[in-house]
């Protein structure tokens, strides 16, 4: 059976039990199983009538929601190739995606999306509100029938593009088939029940591979799957959905611990002692340098300040927190981990069908590393270090780009580009990406991340440090955020003497505001455009250069 028989057979066995739930305007707007199935063949027969063809592409432009997740699986069940974009990114990176793949139509969240689309491309192809679709007097197509098989395309998604333009990943039935059953086993072995249904908090955008799949697993299982509709409310949706588990990005964990200590900062008293002496206790075990009395600490605040923090974090059923799309920091994992918080961290590409390891929770996880390669899947270290994968997870192949299909699809093995090394347990550890090896005039090759990573935990205040050294002597540094030139100074002062001496950081310059989606210097998930950032602060780099010279 493929993924979209098994979620349907799994939808029509929920009945009316609530599978999707909306947070939305103070509300919670529940959906059964049974509900989203009508929901979806009202879909369909939208669809039907558009006399579309089989493989014709249909983008999904729309927020989280119900409706979107009808649209996506009506639009796969027609035999169609849904294309699903963000939301929030800017209409003409938008539209360059869409010409890309021309898409035969554009289903969209709201009449504002289908102006903006329409105002930067008058030529694009018809558009249609999904306002237009669920409507109560649409009756829903009653020819149920399947016929997506293991090697149609169902999904072009599209990269984040990190070095340019975006390329579309196409994902097949058969990739997704594998891929929901591969993590609907981790889920198993976490949740060690055989009935019952998982309660799931879900935040991060559809349109992005693990989001998705996440979605999809959930519907597969059964689970209820609360989403949140508006991030400014994110804290408090967590908390009163009290899920089990959800999926995270590395940056909500550091906003959540920051949250904590500037909380316990302004309540003080003897909590805030438990919590700060409990933490040094915790950093000094890990460094094995424990002293007495931080056994007292850590019990103390084990009963009586870290289950507070929980629950008023997420709650009380937490099982763990699920983390990809970029590294997480050892501190952070371990942090969370002194709370009694397990973090089970991902690691994937979209080509990989978003996922090739995942942390077993059945196995003290390593903090740092990603955890060991999921059922089927191969991984080996190509040259540089480059993590090759293979496996029924591997994407076909990118949307009309056969060079550049062929260039990461060698010999059976998928080029992930990221370099990575494997402990003798199976478990992954992400190093940095090959494009962003910074290559010295000595000949050095350098990944940037982990020493970007190291310098971001010594400078509080600082948003993001980016690396710069290609045929220089030496690494220099773009700061931004709300930071000294004392206070970078002395962070390169702690981090540099741990570091080889073609890896110190020698100058920098302070940027000031940070970089952003909107300011076109971040990939719509967050990700560093490198290349665009070092051409536009070229003339600073060079001044950085010249001033070290003449010094």
């Amino acid at each position: 059976m493929t993924f979209l028989e098994q979620i349907f057979a799994s939808l029509e066995k929920s009945g009316d039990s609530v599978v999707l739930q909306e947070l939305r305007d103070g509300r919670t707007l529940p959906v059964t199983g049974r509900q989203l199935i009508d929901q979806v063949m009202v879909g369909r027969a939208y669809l039907r009538r558009l006399r579309l063809k089989r493989g014709d592409r249909c983008a999904l432009l729309a927020h989280n929601s119900t409706q979107w997740v009808a649209m996506d699986l009506a639009i796969m069940a027609e035999g169609l190739t849904v294309v699903p974009l963000y939301a929030r990114q800017a209409a003409t990176e938008l539209v360059a995606m869409m010409k890309d793949c021309s898409p035969s139509l554009i289903c969209c969240g709201d009449q504002m999306l289908a102006d903006s689309i329409v105002q930067e491309w008058p030529e694009a192809p018809p558009n249609f509100s999904m306002s237009k679709v669920f409507t109560s007097s649409r009756a829903p197509l009653s020819d149920v029938a399947l016929t997506v098989k293991d090697d149609d395309a169902v999904t072009i998604i599209y990269t984040s593009g990190t070095s340019g333009e975006a390329k579309g990943v196409m994902l097949n039935a058969g990739n997704i088939t594998h891929m929901v059953g591969c993590t609907s086993g981790r889920l198993d072995q976490l949740m060690k029940r055989g009935v019952g249904q998982d309660s799931v908090f879900h935040y991060l955008p559809f349109c992005f591979a693990g989001s998705w799949i996440m979605l999809l697993t959930c519907l597969l299982r059964g689970s209820r799957l609360t989403l949140n509709t508006d991030l400014g409310k994110l804290a408090s949706d967590m908390r009163a959905s009290s899920p089990e588990y959800f999926l995270n990005v590395p940056a909500l964990l550091e906003r959540m611990r920051k949250a904590v200590d500037e909380q316990l900062w302004q309540t003080g008293g003897f909590p805030q002692k438990i919590y700060s002496k409990a933490k040094g206790a915790w950093t000094r075990r890990q460094e094995g340098k424990k002293k007495s009395g931080d056994g007292v600490w850590l019990g103390m605040a084990q009963r009586l300040v870290f289950p507070t923090i929980r629950k008023k974090m997420i709650g009380n059923k937490l099982r763990a927190l699920i983390c990809g799309s970029a590294p997480l920091s050892v501190e952070t994992q371990m942090y969370y981990s002194m709370l009694g918080i397990s973090v089970l961290q991902v690691y994937g590409l979209t080509e990989t069908t978003a996922i090739c390891t995942m942390d077993d929770p059945n196995v003290k996880v390593v903090p740092g590393r990603v955890g060991p390669a999921i059922a089927g899947v191969e991984m080996a270290l190509g040259e540089n270090e480059e993590i090759l994968v293979r496996g029924p997870n591997i994407f076909p192949g990118y949307w009309n780009r056969p060079q550049e299909t062929a260039k990461v699809l060698q010999d059976g093995w998928f080029h992930s580009g990221d370099q990575g090394e494997v402990d003798a347990a199976g478990n992954w550890k992400i190093i940095g990406r090959i494009k962003s090896l910074i290559i010295l005039g000595s000949g050095h090759n350098i990944a940037p991340e982990p020493i970007e990573e190291k310098i971001l935990e010594h400078l509080a205040g600082a948003t993001q440090v980016v690396l710069v050294g290609n045929a220089r002597g030496y690494l220099a540094a773009l700061v931004t955020g709300k930071v000294s030139g004392e206070n970078v100074q002395a962070a390169l002062d702690v981090v540099n003497p741990l570091l080889p001496h073609y890896k110190q950081v020698r100058a920098f310059h302070l940027v000031g505001d940070p970089f952003t989606i909107e300011g076109g210097l971040l990939t719509a998930n967050g990700k560093l455009k490198r290349d665009l950032i070092a051409e536009r602060f070229r003339s600073e780099i060079d001044g950085m250069y010249r001033a070290t010279k003449t010094a």
